[in-house]
């Protein structure tokens, strides 16, 4: 899409769906993104969001990957069959690349990590064209935070198997359980 159609895209429809199943975040991010123009419809799962697809596609969609009743490709799938042009962002709290993959492939135009700010998803979103890449966000995840997603994602892989994961990661078992037990660094 280029800037041309991105321009007369949002210019005619600021429509906005948000998936999400954690409540505050879902609604304090909707009042971020209605605060800067965007008519925001908020769905707290999978079957909510393909009705609200269903209903009225909207023209940009804030997707939450992983939730209770599904994933969120799901719903990109949905919206993609909708409306092709819609731009859609995935949230996720598990970042790591084969998901990014998985989204970017399903049709999101960008994939960014909770907990995401207002403004860093209204510049994923406003991208001219798919070549043109996003700003560096301000404030990234740091590298003891995206080892503990990994972890964590490699953890929830192998079925919640504290051996088996750390098998496969390379480490001690009981290296790995303290690590688990752990908060997740900020």
């Amino acid at each position: 899409m280029g800037a041309e159609s991105a321009t007369r895209l949002t210019a005619a429809d600021m429509s906005m769906l948000l998936l999400d199943d954690d409540a505050v975040l879902r609604t304090r991010l909707g009042r971020a993104l209605e605060s800067r123009g965007f008519v925001v419809t908020l769905a707290s799962s999978v079957a909510d969001a393909v009705t609200a697809v269903k209903a009225s596609p909207p023209a940009f969609a804030v997707l939450d990957l992983r939730l209770e009743d599904g994933s969120g490709l799901t719903v990109v799938d949905a919206l993609r069959a909708a409306r092709p042009d819609a731009r859609i962002i995935m949230l996720t709290g598990y970042g790591n690349i084969a998901t990014a993959v998985a989204a970017v492939k399903a049709g999101a135009i960008d994939y960014l990590a909770k907990p995401a700010d207002a403004d860093d998803v209204v510049k994923a979103l406003m991208v001219a064209s798919v070549t043109e890449a996003p700003a560096p966000p301000e404030n990234p995840m740091s590298a003891d935070r995206v080892r503990w997603e990994h972890i964590q994602r490699v953890y929830e892989l192998c079925g919640n198997n504290v051996s088996e994961t750390a098998r496969r990661l390379g480490m001690h078992r009981r290296t790995l359980q303290r690590i688990l037990v752990k908060r997740a660094p900020r």
